[in-house]
């Protein structure tokens, strides 16, 4: 039975939006304005040690397009076996106009998006991990098919933006798995979600 992983950057104040700052929000590129060096190489380890460990990638159509169109390409500087790694897993993208995806092993999923990522876990043995992707976050928050969450939490507060925890429809009890410090300013959390 597989595992659904979420994995995300955020701020200490939640938000998720647009960290590269390509996407045109204001207060976007977070990521590189507040990470050092050592955070960013110790951040580089942690997110391939996480990849490594996966079986398959789950991702919504956007996010789908975002590493599609950067990760193959991707040089030394920023992680080659993270890379190659994404490259060669199997990706599921849940998405009802995404017609011909050009990354490798990539399965488009356009039906029922709660039945097909039930029939998703069932079908593959180990972690799928799951990056970006919030809208189809929290429909799997919603319907129960998330099992962990893990967050590495930027040194910065926003204020604003889109939050991965905006629109819940209940309490979601989580948790606490493990904590750690990655590089000199970012922390790792990871909870699971308590099934109620």
């Amino acid at each position: 039975m597989g595992k659904i992983v979420i994995s995300t950057n955020v701020t200490l104040d939640g938000v998720v939006q647009d960290p590269d700052g390509q996407e045109g929000f204001e207060l976007g590129g977070w990521f590189h304005q507040f990470v050092g060096a050592r955070d960013l190489e110790d951040w580089t380890a942690n997110e391939t040690e996480e990849v490594l460990g996966a079986e398959a990638l789950l991702l919504g159509r956007r996010s789908f397009e975002w590493f599609a169109s950067r990760t193959p390409a991707m040089d030394v500087r920023v992680g080659r076996e993270w890379a190659d790694r994404m490259n060669s897993l199997p990706k599921y993208v849940v998405s009802s106009t995404l017609e011909n995806p050009q990354w490798s092993n990539t399965t488009i999923l356009n039906g029922d998006a709660a039945k097909e990522i039930s029939e998703l876990k069932r079908s593959v043995d180990g972690e799928i991990l799951v990056y970006g992707s919030y809208q189809l976050v929290r429909t799997m928050m919603e319907q129960n098919l998330a099992d962990e969450l893990r967050l590495v939490v930027f040194p910065v507060v926003l204020g604003t933006g889109l939050r991965i925890f905006d629109e819940t429809s209940d309490k979601k009890p989580l948790h606490l798995v493990n904590t750690r410090k990655i590089g000199d300013g970012l922390v790792s959390y990871a909870y699971e979600f308590v099934q109620v």
